[in-house]
C-alpha cells in the first residue's frame, strides 16, 4: 500500500457547483496531500471571485504540466468529459470523473483502458452523492448472493416531489425553487426525465452484477408529465410518488432494470427519503435488505465525495470489477411483466400499451386511467411515444 506522505498536484477540469464546492472543502478543511494545481474551464473571462487558483481554457496547459500528476473532471458536457478522461488514462495519470452520462456510455472502453494502462480511474462521486455506493458493492457485496438494488438515485426529482407531497407546493413552484437552491442539472430534463437516474443505474448494474448493459436498452420515465390528477390518485391510495431507480436479478438468472416513478406504500424503506437525499435499498439473498441514506444532489454531498475519491488514490485504491469474471453472471432481460398504474387521453393509447390484464378502471371529462399488467418490453418499445402523447406511467407494487 502507498505511504499517506503522497502528495496529489490535482489538475482539475470544471470549477460549476462541484468544482467550486471541492475547491471551498479544501480551504475548509486543508490537505497537505491535495492540492489544486491549475483548473480548466470553458470560459476564463468569467470573474469566478477567485484569487490563489491558475485558471486557463486549454487542457493542454494541465496535460503537458509535468508537475501535475492527479486529474479531477467535474463537467456537464459528457463528449468533453470522455476526451479528458481517456486522455489522462492514457498518459497513465489517476483520474476522478463525476460524469454519469459519459461513464455510463464508455464503461466497457473505460474498464479495458484501466486493465491496459494500470491506472486508476474512479467515480463514486457519480452515483447517489455522498452515498459510497458503488465501493460498497465492489467490497462488500462482492459475491453472487446480491438479488437487487433499488433506490431514489437523483436527488433533485426527489426534492421536488417532496415539496408537493409535503407542503403541497405547485409543481412549477418546486420547479423554481430546486434550479434556485443549485439541485438541477444545467439541462433540467436529466433530472425530470429520469437520464440522470438512468446513467447512475448502469453505472451501479456493472459494480453489482458485472454486467453493462448500454442505457437505450433499459425503460426510463421520468415526472415531467406528472399532472395533478396523478398526485391525487397517489394521496387516495395513501401512497407517494417517487422516482425509482430498480436493477434485480430474477429467479431465472436474467436481470431486469428500469428507471420510473413508483407509487410507494408507507412501509418501503424509501418512502420516507425526502428533499435532495437519495436512499439505497439493496437486497441479498441471505442479508435480506440494507438501507443506505444520505444527500445526493448540491455542492458540499457531492464534492466530500469527489473529496473521498481522491483520498482513496492517495492509497492506490481502485475498482477490481470482479463481478465482471464470475460464473453465473445474469443476462439482460425486457421480457418481464410488472403492476402498473397509466393515465392516458384515447382508447387508441390503452390498446397499443397491450396490457396483459387490467384490474381498475376510471374514466371521466377529464381523467382516464388503468391499472394492470403489461410487458416491459412493451413499455420500452412505446417509451417515445408514451412521453410524446403526454401520457402518465408509475410503477404500482404490490404491498
Amino acid at each position: 500500500m502507498t505511504s499517506n506522505k503522497k502528495k496529489l498536484r490535482v489538475g482539475l477540469f470544471g470549477f460549476g457547483t462541484v468544482g467550486r464546492g471541492l475547491y471551498d472543502l479544501l480551504k475548509a478543511i486543508p490537505s497537505r496531500q491535495v492540492e489544486i494545481a491549475r483548473v480548466c474551464v470553458r470560459d476564463i473571462s468569467k470573474n469566478r471571485h477567485v484569487t490563489d487558483l491558475e485558471f486557463t481554457d486549454d487542457a493542454d496547459d494541465i496535460f503537458n504540466d509535468d508537475s501535475i500528476n492527479f486529474i479531477v473532471e467535474l463537467i456537464d458536457d459528457a463528449e468533453a468529459s470522455w476526451h479528458i478522461v481517456r486522455r489522462a488514462l492514457e498518459q497513465r495519470l489517476p483520474v476522478v470523473s463525476g460524469n454519469k452520462k459519459m461513464l455510463a456510455r464508455h464503461l466497457p472502453e473505460l474498464i479495458e483502458l484501466q486493465q491496459c494502462t494500470g491506472t486508476a480511474l474512479l467515480y463514486d462521486a457519480s452515483a447517489c452523492g455522498s452515498i459510497p455506493v458503488i465501493r460498497n458493492l465492489e467490497e462488500y457485496y462482492d459475491n453472487d448472493l446480491l438479488i437487487s438494488v433499488k433506490g431514489i438515485l437523483n436527488g433533485s426529482s426527489n426534492f421536488i416531489l417532496s415539496k408537493i407531497f409535503n407542503e403541497g407546493m405547485p409543481h412549477g413552484d418546486a420547479l423554481t425553487l430546486a434550479r434556485k437552491l443549485g439541485f438541477l442539472e444545467s439541462d433540467p430534463t436529466l433530472d425530470l426525465d429520469g437520464w440522470d437516474s438512468l446513467y447512475k443505474l448502469v453505472i451501479l448494474t456493472m459494480h453489482a452484477f458485472g454486467v453493462y448493459v448500454e442505457p437505450e436498452r433499459v425503460f426510463t420515465f421520468g415526472i415531467t408529465c406528472m399532472s395533478d390528477a396523478d398526485i391525487r390518485f397517489a394521496r387516495e391510495k395513501d401512497r407517494r410518488i417517487k422516482l425509482v431507480g430498480h436493477v434485480e436479478k430474477l429467479p431465472d438468472g436474467r436481470l431486469m432494470m428500469s428507471v420510473m416513478p413508483h407509487l410507494l406504500s408507507r412501509n418501503k424503506y424509501i418512502y420516507s427519503v425526502e428533499d435532495e437525499f437519495n436512499g439505497v435499498v439493496i437486497k441479498g439473498a441471505f442479508y435480506y435488505k440494507q438501507f443506505m441514506f444520505g444527500q445526493g444532489a448540491g455542492a458540499k454531498p457531492t464534492s466530500s465525495a469527489v473529496m473521498s475519491d481522491i483520498t482513496a488514490c492517495l492509497y492506490d485504491y481502485r475498482y477490481e470489477y470482479k463481478k465482471l469474471h464470475g460464473h453465473n453472471i445474469p443476462h439482460f432481460t425486457n421480457d418481464c411483466t410488472l403492476r402498473i398504474y397509466m393515465r392516458f387521453s384515447a382508447d387508441s393509447q390503452l390498446e397499443r400499451i397491450g396490457f396483459e390484464e387490467i384490474t381498475e378502471e376510471y374514466r371521466s371529462l377529464d381523467q382516464r386511467y388503468v391499472v394492470g399488467r403489461v410487458s416491459l418490453a412493451n413499455l420500452h418499445a412505446n417509451m417515445e411515444f408514451i412521453r410524446s402523447e403526454g401520457m402518465f406511467v408509475m410503477a404500482y407494487p404490490e404491498n
